[in-house]
């Protein structure tokens, strides 16, 4: 059951608000590095251990070694496999998808969009700086009077 929402009364008309909006689609995927998805590999580094004995392994160790282009550190265990020691802050091999955040700002609140004007910031830090050229103006005109 969805929490009923509760608002405080507006004190002026719905076309002197402007909303601020994160939001996400429900069913959009896209391709995400490590560092959107807090990928504990990223964050931490991470072994590969492979086994040169094999095709497969011979075939990993020949990429991780030529095309990677990762840094990484290479030792023995005592069974003769190879280990892979990465660093962490540099991508991992999964692939990563995520949902996309929308970052939105349009003219009205809960009420409606009188004017109908709306627009998607195409990256957060752009949102933010938007939020704080309102609330500064919002100060300033609360100070006017």
């Amino acid at each position: 059951m969805q929490r009923p929402v509760t608002r405080i009364p507006p004190q002026g008309e719905v076309q002197h608000y402007q909303t601020y909006q994160i939001t996400r689609r429900r069913d959009t995927t896209v391709r995400a590095v490590c560092e959107q998805v807090a990928c504990q590999a990223w964050r931490n580094g991470w072994d590969s251990v492979i086994d040169e004995r094999t095709e497969l392994g011979k075939a990993q160790a020949a990429y991780i070694r030529g095309e990677s282009r990762r840094t990484f550190r290479e030792t023995r265990t005592g069974e003769g496999l190879t280990v892979f020691r990465f660093e962490s802050g540099q991508r991992c091999f999964a692939d990563h998808q995520t949902v996309p955040e929308l970052y939105l700002v349009r003219d009205g609140d809960w009420r409606g969009n009188p004017t109908g004007r709306s627009r998607r910031h195409t990256r957060p830090q752009d949102w933010v700086e938007d939020f704080g050229e309102n609330q500064l103006r919002l100060v300033d005109q609360q100070q006017k009077g």
